[in-house]
This record gives structure tokens, sequence and C-alpha cells, in this order.
């Protein structure tokens, strides 16, 4: 045992580095595209147990339960195949007994691809499962493809929570097997017996409910349709004052131009809500009273960036505090407590750069931290409060420990307008000065996203096999506010797609690239800005790599034709020239360069016919194009053989194409 600061840190549990446990040559391409060792990591209300998850076969995983007293051994709760459903994430209902969340993608030959979950439980042995999932029959009318969320865990019962739930409406009429029930509504619900109690009746209209985390249902989130379902975006919040059953308007939230207060937790003790709001045309933290006053308050704001996140703790979801991202993220603590434990903690464990507490026992005693970086995936730790006892437990990646991996460095580079544009550059591991060497840039997907400093796999492994990566905050970024943001990297695709080419000449003229050996490597969106950028400026990039890449604007957009967001989506993509002139499909015969695709057959989010069409044309004009696809993932390819693969296969058509 050895003191670090003020705590004690010794080793708990953890793997050793794979290569230690055999003589196989170093395959970076498994290693980094591996699925992490263990996510979803939880602990039970009396902190004396741990779940999470680990991967199996293909897109299966398994929950383990484990005992933190000396000489555990993991016990199996659960696990799933991955070919029909796969497993979210698991929870502690009571220190025996965890809520599983399964999801799957089903193809019907209407809509095409349906997203279904359902919530279970189970005991930590494996015993006793439950489905608390409604249940359709044949005589619903419709598809239940929600299977529910627990939105208050009820710290002071074992084994209960309230749930909301999808009720469909059934056509046994006259009978008293019928039920009119439709909508969302709230149940308390016995996970052990499946005992129901109804809390809030089911309504078309609801979307969400808050509580208070003790058991009462304050907030319900309402939304606007227009004929035929289709949904306008506008939720209107409705509250009650504690003791009330009366519900009261409390404000409008527009999904559409993010306008207004979006809402996220009530606190009971100060009853009060909160959620973020624009200030200065960045996102900023406020809270609003639950009473007749509706007095709304400022809470945390920033100058330069959004405030974005809420930092949350404890069974009963105390809210600690709030974060935000500069050149890395950062947490502003408003729990005294909290605040003074992470100020320590940062200065006890090694370097952390990304520290956050994941999860807490009921009376917050016993704590699972998490602490990584840009050069490790992360290590997760038991922290005992009242001994200041630090434990290593389990380490995120452990195909990656003792591999010497890439540090990332915050830069800003001129777009062609002057513009200062934020970026994160990964050289070579062990490289600082570099000059002339082969370069990605990395745009990321979204468009509504932006990149953070710390751990990326996919940047990892092309900096490991010798690329300096640039990844480009462009504008069309989220997380800088409405004037960064602009219409959005769809409908201002000329600025976006503008600073990734810039991003690629900025490698150049700085000596970092070599101008023949550049290439561009992007997914969902950043596909489309990878396939984009050649169709603006073929002369830039030397080869391109698309993963799950949008090709056609206007195909998006009837993609969503038979769902209810298909207005908000048609809204966000727009109408016009754009959806043309932006559509890399149209204009395939202006692509000079090598392209490689990559993309999953039950990808929801865009469909493989995007790249299956965009293959055609290349071929069609003369191009040179490969399309790689997988009949059974979908837009995360969350399989380690196919990330595997993917890696492998553009390292390969990377070296090949720049005369690596």
């Amino acid at each position: 045992m050895s003191n670090v600061g003020t705590f004690s840190l010794t080793l708990l549990c953890a793997w050793a580095p794979l290569q230690a446990q055999n003589a196989k040559p170093f395959d970076a391409a498994s290693a980094f595209g591996a699925r992490p060792s263990v996510t979803n990591l939880t602990l039970s209300p009396d902190g004396l147990s741990v779940a999470y998850l680990v991967p199996a076969g293909g897109q299966g995983s398994v929950a383990y339960t484990v005992g933190l007293a000396k000489g555990s051994a993991p016990k199996r709760a659960l696990s799933v195949d991955g070919k029909s459903y796969r497993l979210d994430g698991c929870r502690w209902v009571a220190n025996d007994r965890l809520i599983c969340g399964l999801y799957a993608l089903v193809r019907d030959p209407t809509f095409g691809l349906m997203p279904v979950s359902r919530t279970l439980a189970v005991n930590s042995d494996g015993s006793n499962m439950r489905e608390l999932s409604t249940r359709s029959n044949p005589h619903s009318r419709g598809y239940n493809l929600y299977g529910g969320d627990v939105i208050d865990w009820l710290p002071g019962e074992d084994g209960a929570v309230l749930m909301t739930r999808n009720y469909l409406p059934d056509d046994r009429l006259g009978t008293r097997l019928a039920s009119d029930s439709e909508g969302l509504g709230v149940d308390w619900i016995d996970t052990r017996t499946l005992a129901v109690k109804r809390v809030e009746p089911p309504r078309r209209e609801a979307v969400e409910y808050f509580t208070d985390g003790r058991g009462a249902v304050r907030i319900m989130a309402v939304q606007t349709t227009r004929a035929g379902g289709q949904d306008t975006g506008l939720i209107t919040n409705l509250y009650r004052s504690p003791g009330s059953r009366e519900w009261r308007t409390l404000g409008t939230y527009n999904v559409s131009d993010d306008s207004g207060l979006n809402l996220y937790a009530v606190d009971g003790d100060l009853n009060v809500a909160y959620g973020f709001k624009k200030k200065d045309g960045r996102k900023a933290l406020y809270s609003i009273a639950l009473n007749e006053s509706r007095q709304e308050q400022l809470i945390y704001a920033r100058p330069d960036v959004d405030v974005d996140d809420l930092i949350r703790i404890g069974r009963r979801r105390r809210v600690v505090g709030t974060s935000f991202a500069l050149e890395s993220r950062k947490a502003e603590y408003f729990a005294p407590d909290v605040a003074g434990l992470m100020t320590s903690l940062s200065k006890a464990l090694p370097q952390p750069s990304s520290l956050q507490v994941t999860d807490a026992s009921m009376d917050e005693s016993k704590m699972l931290i998490f602490a990584g970086s840009d050069k490790d995936p992360g290590v997760y730790y038991i922290f005992d409060r009242q001994t200041h006892h630090l434990d290593t437990f389990l380490v995120v990646r452990a195909q990656l420990e003792g591999v010497a991996l890439a540090a990332v460095k915050p830069i800003a580079y001129p777009a062609s307008d002057g513009t200062s544009i934020p970026g994160y550059l990964t050289l070579p591991p062990g490289r600082e000065n570099a000059k002339g060497l082969p370069a990605i840039v990395m745009p990321h997907g979204g468009p509504s996203a932006r990149d953070e400093w710390g751990f990326s796999w996919l940047s990892q492994y092309y900096a490991s096999r010798g690329f300096a990566v640039l990844q480009p905050n462009f504008r069309g970024s989220s997380g800088y506010g409405e004037g960064w943001f602009e219409k959005n990297g769809f409908r201002s695709w000329p600025v976006a797609i503008g600073d990734v080419l810039d991003a690629g000449r900025w490698l150049v003229d700085e000596g970092i690239a070599d101008p023949t050996k550049l290439a561009i490597v992007g997914w969902s969106y950043g596909g489309y800005a990878a396939l984009q950028s050649a169709v603006v400026d073929s002369t830039v990039f030397k080869a391109v790599v698309a993963i799950a890449p949008v090709t056609d604007l206007r195909a998006l957009k009837e993609e969503h034709r038979r769902w209810s967001d298909f207005d908000l989506v048609s809204e966000f993509v727009g109408d016009g020239p754009h959806t043309h002139d932006g559509s890399p499909l149209e204009h395939a015969d202006r692509i000079k360069v090598p392209v490689v695709l990559f993309h999953g057959g039950f990808d929801r989010n865009v469909s493989i016919e995007q790249s299956r069409r965009m293959a055609a044309r290349l071929t069609a004009a003369g191009a040179k194009c490969d399309l790689i696809t997988w009949d059974n993932l979908d837009h995360q390819l969350d399989d380690s053989n196919a990330r595997a693969q993917m890696l492998r296969k553009s390292d390969e058509f990377l070296r090949q194409s720049l005369g690596l």
C-alpha cells in the first residue's frame, strides 16, 4: 500500500496487459478496434458490490456482479447474444437486484428499421428475471417500440421503482379485457413480483416526466403535434407544487431552434427544476421555481462556450454541478462537499484529466470514480469517503494496457476568411515536432456535435500507424454557441466544408503534413464532410475514407418519411438548392481521388443505400471506389471484429493510395 496525497491507493482488481499474456505480435487494429473491456459500471446501494458489462462475441454482452470483499468472484447476472437484443446497461435497484435495458433493431416491410427497447429486472445471480415493459397483444393497435425508463429509483423502497411506460389501446371492445389506455404514463412497480400501481395515467401528448427523487412526479412535458401526428418540436412543461395534484404551465421549449428552457432535473429540497437556456447566444444553466412565481435564476454561464451538462450523483440523482468543454472538459461544482472531494482526488491520482463520480452508494460514503486522459482510456476506482481509501478497480481497455499512446494537443488554425478554428492534433506516439508526415483530417459526426480532448480509439489507431491526425471543430459544430453553429453543418455546408479543407491546407502550410500524403477520414456527418470536401476541391486530400456517410441530403429526409420526426428532420436539413449542391452523390464525377466506404446494413441513422448509391455513382464516373459492408451491424459498427477489419482495411487503403 502506498500513500498518495491524503489517500491510500491500492490495487483491488485489474487485468494484465494482453501483450504480457501471450507472445503474439501486437495487432493494432484488433487492440484499438476492440470494444471496451468494461462499460456501464454501477455501485450497489450499500456500496458493497459492483455491476458491469463486458463484451461477448459480435455485439453480445454479459452483465456481471462482483462483491468488493476480498476473494469475491464475479457472477453472471445476464447475457445477450447481440443478434436479437443488445444489452444497453444495468443499474442496481436493490443490493441483490438489477434493472437492465435492452434494445434491438427490427426490419419491418412498411416502416423499415424500427428501434425496439425493453426493460427487465434480474437478481444479481441471474435468478427471478422479470420483464418490466408493458406488453402488446394481437389486439393492440400499433407497435409498442418503447420499453420504458426508470425515472425514480425510490431509495427508501427495496426493489421498487417509478417507470414511464407506454400504453397501446386494443380492439377487444365490449369486453372486460379491452383497454383504451394510450400514451405515456408513470407506474410504481415492484420489480420482484411485478405488482403495479398507476401513478400517472397514460396521456397521448406526454413525452417525459420528472420526479423529485423521492417518489413525487413534479413535471410533465407534453408535445404539440400537427395533423397526422407529426412533431412540431414545441414542448410545454407542466409542474405541480409540493403536495398538489394540479398541473400548471411552467414554460415552453422549442426543439427546432433550441429556444426556451430545456429541463433536465428537479431538486425537491430547493423546489426548483434545472435546465439549459441560451444566454447571449450560448447555453447556460438556469433554475426555475416550481411555484406560482416561476422565477428563473441563472446558475452558471460562460462567455466563450456552451454550458451543456448536469453533474448528478447518488441514488437520488443529486445535482452537484455542471460542466462545459473548453480545450478540455471542465466542471463547476456547487455542492461544497463534492467540490472539495474532486479537488483532492485530482491531486492524488496520476495526472487525471477526465475525473468524474460515475455512481455512489445510497449514503454516498462509497463512490465509483473514473479517471482518464488523452493517453489513458481510463481506470475505475472505488473510493471510501470515510477512510479516504482509494482502490484501483478495473481498466476500461485492457487490450491497450502497456501500449504507448499519443498525446492530443489543442490547436487553432486560420480559415480562409481569417476565422480561428479550434481543433485537436494527435501526432504519432513520441513525436512532438514532426515534419512531413502522412496525415489525416478527421471531421466529427453530428453535425450537432464537437470533438473534445481525451482518448479516441479511432484517432489513436491512425496515430499508432504513423499518421498525424487533426480533428477540427469546424463552424457548424455545437458547443461554441449559436453564432458558431450557424444553420448547422448541412444547411451551412459551404462554411463547414471550407473549414475542413482549410484544416488540411494548414497541416501542409505548417510543414506537419506531406501534401502528397494527406487524407481525410470521417464517420457519419464526418463521412459526408470527407466526400463533400473532395467534391469542392479534389486537390487537397489524396484519399477519402467515409464510414456510414450521408451522401444525399434529400434522401436523408425521406428516410424519416413514415416517422413522427419527419418534419423536424426536414427542417434541420432544409429545402432549396443546397440539398442538391451539398450532396456528394450528385457530384460524384468531381471526386478524382480513391474512396473507400464502410457501412452497416442495420444502420437506421443513415441508410446503407446512401453508400451503395454513392459507390455506384463513383464507379460509373470512373473513380476508384471500394464498398465494405456488414449485413447485421448498425451505425456504430459495435463489433470488435468488424471494427478491427475496418481499421485494417482503411489503413491498407491509405497506405496504397498515398504511396506509403
